[in-house]
């Protein structure tokens, strides 16, 4: 499966020996900056869609009216400042970059055809990948012109989309999908295509709550990366949704593991749903059963009754800390309600700490 060349070989060369060296740091939560900026929905929108429609991309033989989709609220949908408002997204990861992150994550968690309908922009979904990826790149080059010794990744964002499809929405009909298995493969193809146009230097399939969202996303990649006769690496990373231990579709992280390492990524790990503390048991079960860097990268905490979150940088330092002690990480950042403040003493806490080891598993030999 991975018989392909690199696509940039330098950079995979250069990301696989700081990974040897050391834990390098992933960036913090592009929503919860975002939310800071208090915009409001011509912010959203910017000049473009401005009157209701895609300016740029309007059917000469579409006839706006009720219904038609074109003015739906798009307030909150953050995928789009990459095109409306590219200087906040730019400006989001170069602060994430000061803060230590050696990796910045796309602004396309949401930027699939799927996840965009609920927009009516669809049609947006390659150019919003593109973009996304193009701004991750622009700040990761810039700052490696300030410190030409550290390099620094863009991490092309494939978020889990609105759907899944190993379970029913409709408690009275558990036999049906919302989604089939080439519906999704599509959308992730043409975000997949998207992202390493931008630029990215990864691609990660992220926040996985069902595993059949993933090999469907990760089919996709692979067919991209035949498409262009190179590939890049890939990063997976699940989510472990309760106190039950297991993602939505009922894996446990070790299952989880077992369920995608055939794509043998870059990395896999656990994001987002529970705060660092929950989350150790699992990233431990990784650590011993994967031959793969492992990664984490939290929320911070779990969602108060405001929705918001409560554990300070010093909350989380304190414990990624002792998991990097542990010897159980690679790569190390923060989901949900994390700001550049987080990944500082993140990255302070694990400064010091060698690296997991990746193990030699005896059917891996």
């Amino acid at each position: 499966m991975n018989a392909l060349p690199w696509l940039a070989p330098d950079r995979v060369d250069a990301l696989q020996r700081a990974l040897e060296r050391r834990i390098l740091v992933l960036d913090g939560a592009m929503g919860t900056m975002i939310q800071q900026h208090k915009l409001d929905e011509a912010d959203y929108r910017g000049e473009r869609f401005a009157h209701g429609y895609d300016r740029e991309r309007a059917a000469p033989d579409h006839a706006h009216g009720e219904g038609c989709g074109c003015a739906r609220d798009q307030r909150g949908n953050n995928d789009l400042l990459s095109l409306t408002r590219p200087g906040i997204v730019r400006d989001i990861h170069a602060r994430y970059l000061d803060a230590g992150a050696d990796l910045v994550e796309t602004n396309t968690f949401n930027s699939t055809r799927i996840s965009l309908a609920d927009y009516g922009l669809e049609h947006l979904a390659r150019e919003l990948n593109e973009a996304g990826a193009r701004l991750a790149r622009a700040a990761c080059d810039a700052a490696e012109a300030r410190d030409p010794g550290r390099p620094r990744f863009a991490v092309g964002v494939l978020g889990p989309t609105s759907r899944t499809a190993s379970l029913s929405p409709d408690v009275n009909r558990p036999g049906f999908r919302a989604i089939t298995f080439d519906e999704l493969r599509e959308a992730y193809r043409e975000a997949a295509d998207g992202l390493i146009d931008g630029g990215a230097d990864v691609l990660m399939v992220e926040t996985v709550f069902d595993t059949l969202n993933a090999k469907a996303a990760l089919f996709a990649i692979e067919e991209a990366f035949d498409a262009r006769g190179a590939r890049l690496p890939v990063m997976v990373s699940g989510t472990i949704t309760d106190a039950s231990g297991r993602t939505l579709s009922g894996q446990t992280a070790e299952a989880f593991w077992y369920s995608v390492s055939h794509a043998r990524p870059l990395t896999i790990g656990l994001n987002c749903a529970l705060g660092a503390k929950d989350l150790r048991a699992h990233v431990d079960v990784l650590a011993q059963v994967a031959d793969a860097y492992v990664s984490t990268h939290p929320n911070a905490g779990l969602p108060n009754a405001f929705g918001g979150y409560d554990e300070t940088p010093g909350d989380m330092a304190a414990v990624l800390g002792e998991f990097a002690r542990a010897g159980l990480l690679n790569l190390v950042g923060g989901c949900c309600g994390t700001t550049p403040a987080h990944i500082a003493a993140i990255a302070d806490a694990v400064r010091d700490v060698p690296p997991r080891q990746v193990p030699r598993l005896a059917d891996a030999a």
